[in-house]
C-alpha cells in the first residue's frame, strides 16, 4: 500500500508538470498578440491549435496502441520531452501565427503520450478505488492547465518567454521522475502486436459508449469555459470598472478550484458511486451555463467570483468519473486504447464548441454567449436516459 501511494503522489505530480505547457500560450495571450502583430481571435485558434494537435496525436497513439505495447512511463517520458521543445520554441522571436500554430499543434500532439497515459498507468496500479485514483490525476491536470496563468502573474518584472521556458522545464521534470521512478504496474498486460481495430472495437461495448457520450457531453462545456475564462473576467471588469479583478490571478484560482473539486469528487465517488457523481457534476455545470448571464449582469462582485469558482469546480469533476467508467468497461489490454480514442474524440468535440464560442462573442452579448455550452451537458445527460445505453448497471 505504501509503494502505491508513492507511486500515485509521483504520478500525480509528473502529470502536473507536464500539463502546464497545456494553457501556456493563454496565460501570454496578450503579449503574443503585441509581440506578433496577431489578431484577437488568435486565443481561440491557439487554443484549438493545442486541441487539434491532442487529437490527431490522440488518434495515432490509439491506432497503433502505443501505450498497451509499450512501456506506458517510457512513451509519457519521450511524448513530455518532445511537447517541452515544442513548447519553448514559441519564444523564438521570428514567429508569426502560422509558426506559433504549428508550435501549439506539435504540442498538444504529444500531450496526446502524457494526459490518458497517465491515467493508463494509474489504472495499471488501481484494481480498485480508480476513481480517487483519477480525481487526484485530473487535479494534477487542472492544477498544471491553470499554472500558467500564475506564472505570468509573478513573471510580470520579467519577460513573457519566461512562462514557456518554465513550463518546458517542468514538463522535462514530469517525464524525467516518471520515467525513472514508475515501473510497469501490477495489473498491466501488454498486447504483443498492433491491434488497428481495437480502437474501433472498443466501441461495441454499451457501457464504453454510455460513458463516452457523458465525456463528450462535458468536453463540449470544458474547454469552452476554460478558454474564455479570462475574456469573461476582462469583460465583467468593462461593465463594472470599479471591480478592478486581477485577471491572472482569478483566471488561475477559478480553474485550480478544479483540483479540489476532483480529489473530493473522487472520495464522494466511493460512496456514492461513480455514475452518480458524475451525473451530478454534470447536472450542476449544466445550471451553471444557464445561470450565467445573471451572475455576468451582477454588479455584485462577491456574487460573481463565488459563481465563477463553483462553475470551475463542476465543470471538471465528472472528467475522472467518466475516465474511470471507460477504463472500467473494457479488458485490462484495452484500457490505453479505450481512454485515448475516447480522449480523441472529447477533444474533436471542444475544438468545435471553441470556435464557435469564438464566433459567437462578435456575434452575441458577451453576457448570453456561454449559455451556448449547457448543450453539452444537456447531451450528456440525455445519454445517460436513453434505454439502450442503460441495459447494464455501472
Amino acid at each position: 500500500m505504501k509503494t502505491y501511494k508513492r507511486i500515485l503522489i509521483i504520478i500525480v505530480f509528473s502529470q502536473f508538470c507536464c500539463t502546464t505547457l497545456w494553457f501556456a500560450s493563454n496565460a501570454v495571450i496578450n503579449q503574443l498578440i503585441s509581440n506578433f502583430n496577431l489578431s484577437h481571435n488568435a486565443l481561440g485558434h491557439l487554443t484549438s491549435a493545442v486541441n487539434f494537435g491532442f487529437i490527431i496525436g490522440t488518434l495515432v497513439y490509439a491506432i497503433f496502441n502505443f501505450a498497451d505495447r509499450f512501456s506506458p512511463s517510457r512513451v509519457f517520458f519521450v511524448s513530455a520531452v518532445i511537447a517541452s521543445l515544442f513548447n519553448l520554441a514559441c519564444i523564438l522571436d521570428f514567429n508569426t501565427l502560422s509558426t506559433l500554430l504549428s508550435y501549439r499543434f506539435g504540442t498538444g500532439f504529444f500531450l496526446a503520450g502524457i494526459y490518458p497515459v497517465g491515467m493508463k498507468i494509474a489504472a495499471d496500479y488501481s484494481e480498485a478505488g480508480l476513481g480517487k485514483a483519477l480525481g487526484f490525476l485530473v487535479g494534477a491536470l487542472v492544477l498544471g492547465t491553470a499554472s500558467p496563468h500564475i506564472l505570468n502573474e509573478f513573471s510580470s518584472a520579467f519577460s513573457w518567454k519566461l512562462v514557456f521556458i518554465l513550463t518546458s522545464i517542468l514538463a522535462l521534470l514530469g517525464g524525467a521522475l516518471m520515467q525513472f521512478l514508475v515501473p510497469n504496474g501490477p495489473y498491466r498486460k501488454p498486447i504483443a502486436k498492433t491491434d488497428v481495430k481495437a480502437f474501433i472495437t472498443v466501441f461495441k461495448n454499451t457501457d464504453l459508449r454510455k460513458a463516452a457520450f457523458g465525456y463528450f457531453g462535458h468536453m463540449w462545456e470544458l474547454f469552452g469555459f476554460w478558454a474564455f475564462i479570462p475574456v469573461m473576467l476582462v469583460s465583467f471588469n468593462t461593465a463594472n470598472p470599479a471591480a478592478e479583478l486581477n485577471v491572472p490571478v482569478l483566471s488561475f484560482t477559478i480553474i485550480a478550484m478544479g483540483t479540489i473539486a476532483s480529489i473530493v469528487g473522487g472520495y464522494i465517488s466511493e460512496k456514492k458511486g461513480v455514475k452518480n457523481t458524475a451525473l451530478f457534476a454534470l447536472a450542476a455545470s449544466f445550471l451553471c451555463c444557464l445561470l450565467s448571464p445573471l451572475f455576468f449582469r451582477s454588479q455584485s462582485v462577491f456574487a460573481f467570483v463565488i459563481f465563477m469558482c463553483f462553475w470551475g469546480m463542476v465543470v471538471i469533476t465528472d472528467s475522472p468519473m467518466f475516465s474511470t467508467l471507460v477504463a472500467n468497461s473494457v479488458s485490462a489490454k484495452n484500457k490505453g486504447t479505450a481512454i485515448t480514442i475516447v480522449n480523441c474524440i472529447g477533444f474533436a468535440i471542444s475544438i468545435i464548441s471553441i470556435q464557435i464560442t469564438s464566433l459567437l462573442i462578435d456575434l452575441v452579448s458577451s453576457s448570453y454567449v456561454y449559455m451556448f455550452l449547457a448543450l453539452g451537458p444537456l447531451f450528456g445527460l440525455l445519454a445517460f436516459k436513453i434505454k439502450k445505453l442503460n441495459k447494464q448497471k455501472v
